[in-house]
């Protein structure tokens, strides 16, 4: 196929590349049809790799898109399954039904276990998926910062399992202090720790302050409730530091009004099953939540390439990887930077370099030189904490309270991926709203053995 009988396309806003429609976009891809198109293969299905085979949808190649799971998952919501508020269904939506009518699109479900740059194969154990350009987007997971052991004791939030077993986790805790008779394992067992005021930690510690406070209330006959001790730890001199600083105090104030414990300056020193030591002090608790760091996957050991501290691969302004300018690493598994800054670990940036990187490649396939620099556009952070509040940080806008938990509603339910999941949610949200319940209060897992028990109460150090 030569570049002249390529479907055309065209260039608009420098680096993002829009489609015409064409007649082959109705034309199944057979086997037979796919082998003669050049092979992308994209490997990891949330925002930016969907976005990059989404982008990919009306351009003469055969796409690949390789996830260990068979669903999209909307990140910024999973701190609502955590704390009982959405069932996991709700914000999240199968891969191949995302992908349905994209003709030239096929889905593997498959953990990648290396990659042979040398023959430009992905391999799937056995199985060996040629690529002639290949897009990384295998996101991050939790980084303990050294103490990879405190990971069984203070569990982190990054998929719908880690979701799933932390309202297990938080459910069960209520339900072994109804059940125990001695004060002191009472007092831990509603005792919740929250490590790293992020936007995820104070999301997760909110939420956590509405359902002991507000939920719970009145469905337990021996304990209450609304005693439980909710301890938020930053190690940081305020919240939310993407955030201005004036919107961090309000968000300390709201945490404070919520029944939070905010605990800034404060660094944690050591965690395990009987609690928390920080700054020399030991809280007793037996649900610690981690929400301080996050570590990008093996992508960079695969490839063979420099790394920054965090193990993400240090990549070129086109986002391409040093020495093979056919493969793309995008998302939390990239360090790009901007303004001598890294990019941060947000949707937006995953979205926005989806859609370059897909340009980037029909780009060289048609001959075209390759656009400017990866540049990102900011559209702002934002973040909610418990009911009707949230904080807002745009170029105009810099708002906190009633208004800009409305926005905050209104942006998350755009961007949820499936119509379905957006009228459930919306439903969801307007019940809780009215209702103040939580209609997710399951306990999943089948081993019963996992629910807390009392644990045997010892003396710390504050040395390590």
């Amino acid at each position: 196929m030569t570049a002249q009988s390529l479907t055309p396309y065209n260039k608009k806003e420098g680096c993002e590349v829009r489609f015409l429609p064409f007649a082959a976009e109705e034309v199944r891809f057979m086997e037979r049809e796919r082998q003669h198109l050049p092979q992308v293969v994209i490997v990891g299905a949330g925002f930016g790799g969907l976005e990059a085979a989404r982008h990919l949808r009306a351009a003469p190649v055969a796409v690949t898109v390789i996830d260990r799971s068979n669903h999209h998952l909307f990140q910024p919501l999973l701190y609502q399954v955590a704390t009982a508020g959405l069932s996991p269904a709700e914000i999240s939506a199968p891969i191949r039904a995302v992908l349905r009518g994209q003709r030239n699109a096929e889905v593997f479900l498959a953990e990648v276990t290396a990659i042979d740059t040398a023959n430009q194969e992905v391999l799937l154990g056995d199985r060996r998926v040629p690529y002639d350009y290949l897009i990384l987007a295998t996101g991050a997971r939790h980084s303990y910062f050294g103490h990879d052991e405190w990971e069984e004791y203070a569990p982190g939030l990054k998929s719908i399992q880690d979701a799933t077993t932390l309202r297990s986790k938080i459910l069960r805790a209520f339900e072994a202090a109804e059940l125990t008779e001695d004060p002191a394992e009472r007092a831990a067992l509603l005792t919740f720790v929250i490590v790293g005021g992020g936007p995820t930690g104070v999301e997760m510690a909110g939420a956590i302050a509405e359902l002991a406070h507000v939920a719970l209330k009145r469905d337990f006959r021996r304990i209450d409730p609304t005693q439980a001790r909710i301890v938020l730890v930053e190690g940081l001199a305020h919240l939310v530091p993407a955030f201005p600083t004036a919107l961090a105090e309000k968000t300390r104030d709201h945490l404070a009004h919520l029944g939070v414990e905010v605990c800034t300056d404060t660094m944690v020193q050591e965690i395990d099953a009987a609690g928390v030591l920080m700054n020399g002090e030991r809280i007793a608790a037996r649900t610690v939540i981690w929400a301080a760091g996050v570590r990008a996957s093996a992508a960079g050991n695969w490839l063979g390439v420099p790394t920054d501290r965090a193990n993400r691969v240090l990549v070129l302004p086109d986002l391409s990887v040093p020495g093979q300018p056919h493969i793309f690493v995008i998302g939390d598994t990239a360090h790009a930077e901007q303004e001598g800054e890294p990019l941060p670990g947000v949707a937006q940036v995953a979205l926005q370099q989806g859609r370059y990187a897909a340009g980037v490649i029909c780009g060289r396939l048609t001959g075209q030189t390759d656009p400017p620099p990866f540049r990102y556009h900011d559209k702002g952070n934002m973040a909610t904490v418990g009911r009707a509040f949230a904080i807002v940080d745009t170029r105009r806008l810099h708002i906190s309270g009633f208004f800009a938990w409305v926005l905050w509603l209104a942006v998350h339910i755009t961007f949820l991926i499936d119509f379905r999941n957006r009228v459930a949610v919306l439903f969801q949200w307007a019940w809780a709203y009215c209702t103040y319940q939580r209609s997710a209060r399951l306990i999943v897992e089948d081993n019963m053995d996992e629910a807390p028990t009392p644990v045997a109460m010892t003396e710390h150090s504050a040395e390590r």
